[in-house]
């Protein structure tokens, strides 16, 4: 069936994100502000759970999160205290197990790109990815967290030609794959990551300021749309010091 020249695409729809996940949001937000300080008392998970209107389970995951990040340290029979900042390390934690949760990233985040050039996938890339071939957009950019002037990653993004066509990315903030799913009327089926620790070699060094072969974590997403179509790469170098990875695991009882 062929579409007139008036048809519009219903937006896509964000998936709502888990309620711990929002609690968490909402608590971290207040610690960097300077609501929930050193020194002052934090509230207990029956005052959460009361207050928000949750339960204890999903009061206890949203803690669980911001311990894991280095925000918060929680003692059996010493309720919750705000780690100081110097006991922080000023490192990032990534936790990912969702879509969600890549957006948070990005939210939390800023990247700038820069057009980089077409033609296809750098030769160890392609091969890694069992020789997908075509040609690609690619596109270079630094990420940094707000108010920290050091870069936390530096990115390499893909996107095959032949799915973009003539459209054009907006290259500040907004999440490559959602742009390619409202300006090329695709969804994304599936998302592949795998983690690398590598040493930096001198370009990410210099980028990243950190010494030539320090410890990094390579990040390598694959985007595919339902069809099983990869349509976007990206590869991310992350300073050792700066960055860690977290998941959760739910177990079906």
């Amino acid at each position: 069936m062929s579409r007139s020249d008036g048809d519009t695409e219903a937006p896509v729809k964000t998936p709502a994100r888990p309620r711990y996940m929002v609690l968490a949001d909402e608590l971290r937000d207040a610690i960097q502000a300077g609501k929930l300080s050193v020194g002052k008392q934090f509230p207990t998970e029956h005052e959460l759970s009361a207050t928000h209107g949750l339960s204890r389970h999903t009061v206890r995951e949203a803690l669980r999160r911001l311990e894991i990040e280095g925000l918060i340290s929680r003692k059996r029979g010493s309720g919750t205290i705000i780690r100081p900042v110097g006991q922080r390390g000023g490192t990032l934690s990534q936790p990912l197990s969702n879509v969600g949760e890549i957006l948070q990233y990005a939210h939390d985040t800023e990247i700038h790109y820069k057009p980089t050039g077409k033609g296809p996938l750098p030769r160890k890339l392609a091969d890694v990815l069992n020789g997908s071939g075509g040609q690609w957009h690619s596109y270079h950019g630094i990420r940094i967290r707000p108010g920290d002037a050091r870069p936390i990653a530096v990115t390499d993004a893909f996107v095959a030609a032949e799915v973009l066509r003539d459209q054009e990315l907006s290259l500040d903030g907004v999440a490559i794959f959602r742009q390619m799913e409202s300006l090329c009327r695709i969804r994304v089926g599936n998302i592949t990551q795998e983690i690398q620790a590598v040493p930096a070699s001198a370009g990410v060094a210099k980028q990243l300021d950190i010494a030539r072969r320090s410890p990094c974590l390579r990040l390598l997403r694959c985007y595919y749309d339902t069809g099983g179509r990869l349509f976007e790469v990206s590869v991310s170098h992350h300073p050792g010091d700066r960055f860690a990875y977290s998941m959760h695991i739910d177990i079906d009882a």
